[in-house]
């Protein structure tokens, strides 16, 4: 199992793409490779790498290598997101999609060639370098879709398919990468998202989490309640039911402690609690935390709860939560619990896949599923925290230790695919829900 962080840079936070400084990245990844890990993922944003439909800003892609570079340097493998997109409640859209010229950039086909194209560009300059972990084709951007958003972008269910379909061609054309999709939750809690489960499972070569309790789990729950830390778990292995193929890899690439719901004092426990139940998951490939530094309060109008995520301070302090981090990166690695293959040196499409280890179910995965009926209308909010399913999965938890794996209800219940996915037990999530198992309510 792997184990890195999301790479925020200290000076000036991801609009340091605008004028990159080698000094203050080496700084940085210095720090962030003294808590031990493996991996980054880094952020270039949208408007500066691709500044005009047609025109893909080579300086800005040397800065970018840059980075990679100087990270190979630190031991650190790198994952690259290609759009951005939207970042901690700021959108990063291009003037060319915007206000006079506005397009939807799920659907509008000059756009999506567009962005293929800057897919296809980042992996042609990445091909090559020892040290490439992957390409996420971008961060979150299924927040764009619903309705809810201010300026949306509609999208239904199948043109959300063409659309990944041709970013993940474009990252392929040049060369085979390691490619993942990141959505953020609602595409497994809220049925009005046009991003189904399916997308997560069905594009790219791992299933990407990003599990974040300020969405409810902690609110409902307390922070250090089962509900809370052992979300990430719940929230991976719900994503897994979707698996046709059992070794398919899961990544929590996003997860942190935010303190706006985890009091400051409870958030080392919070995220120890939330790394150990994770990684009983299996086939999980790695645990990428959110985040490496701070917001500086000399950044304006962030949300409270970025200006503490980091697992250090923006001048670059080793935190209670970096401690912590730090502490488990060396148990972990120092057991063996997972191999550490693809670090810096593997490169390309394989290293990603290796890196997943065996993946599958193995002896160690639990042997109870309890059942999801994603044939019924809305079954997706029974899905997110303190709904009905998500009590069942935590009641069952809670009789087990281990977390039940998930079973769907439109896959019924042959007897191999249970095997194949080390089942003997299946619960219903009404009785589950129904029943005495009420510890650690």
């Amino acid at each position: 199992m792997r184990f890195g962080v999301n790479y925020t840079p200290a000076s000036g936070w991801f609009h340091s793409w605008q004028h990159l400084r080698e000094e203050d990245v080496r700084r940085d990844l210095g720090q962030i490779a003294s808590l031990g890990v493996d991996h980054i993922r880094i952020f270039p944003l949208w408007p500066v790498v691709q500044p005009n439909r047609s025109l893909i800003s080579q300086t800005a892609l040397d800065d970018v290598m840059t980075v990679v570079d100087v990270a190979a340097e630190f031991g650190l493998d790198v994952n690259l997101d290609v759009l951005q997109g939207h970042l901690s409640s700021y959108d990063f859209l291009p003037a060319w999609i915007s206000t006079w010229h506005r397009r939807n950039l799920f659907t509008d086909p000059d756009v999506v060639q567009a962005e293929a194209d800057l897919a296809a560009e980042f992996a042609r300059r990445l091909e090559g370098r020892p040290n490439i972990m992957g390409i996420t084709l971008g961060n979150e951007l299924n927040q764009f879709a619903p309705p809810l958003h201010p300026d949306a972008h509609p999208v239904t269910p199948e043109q959300a398919s063409a659309w990944l379909e041709a970013l993940v061609a474009g990252a392929r054309s040049q060369g085979d990468p390691f490619v993942t999709n990141a959505m953020y939750d609602a595409s497994w809690y809220d049925d009005r998202q046009p991003f189904e489960p399916r997308h997560a499972v069905e594009f790219g070569d791992a299933t990407v989490v990003h599990s974040w309790v300020f969405n409810g789990a902690a609110q409902t729950f307390g922070p250090l309640h089962d509900g809370s830390v052992r979300h990430a778990e719940y929230l991976l292995q719900l994503a897994a039911a979707w698996h046709e193929d059992a070794a398919r890899p899961v990544w929590l690439q996003e997860v942190g402690a935010p303190t706006t719901v985890i009091p400051r004092e409870s958030a080392p426990d919070f995220l120890e609690a939330t790394i150990r139940n994770a990684a009983s998951v299996p086939g999980l490939m790695g645990v990428t935390w959110w985040c490496s530094h701070d917001v500086s309060r000399a950044l304006a109008d962030f949300p409270e709860v970025e200006y503490d995520l980091g697992l250090f301070t923006h001048d670059g302090v080793l935190k209670p939560t970096g401690e912590r981090f730090a502490a488990l990166v060396a148990e972990f690695r120092g057991a063996g619990a997972g191999a550490q293959a693809g670090s810096a040196g593997s490169g390309g499409r394989a290293s990603g896949e290796s890196s997943a280890g065996t993946g599958g179910a193995p002896s160690s995965s639990s042997t109870v599923a309890v059942v999801l009926d994603d044939t019924a209308e809305g079954y997706r909010a029974t899905c997110a925290p303190g709904g009905a399913f998500h009590r069942a999965w935590l009641d069952a938890a809670a009789a087990g230790g281990q977390g039940p794996q998930v079973l769907l209800a439109s896959r019924g219940r042959d007897a191999a695919r249970l095997a194949e996915r080390g089942i003997t037990t299946v619960l219903d999530s009404g009785a589950s829900a129904a029943g005495a198992i009420t510890a650690n309510r």
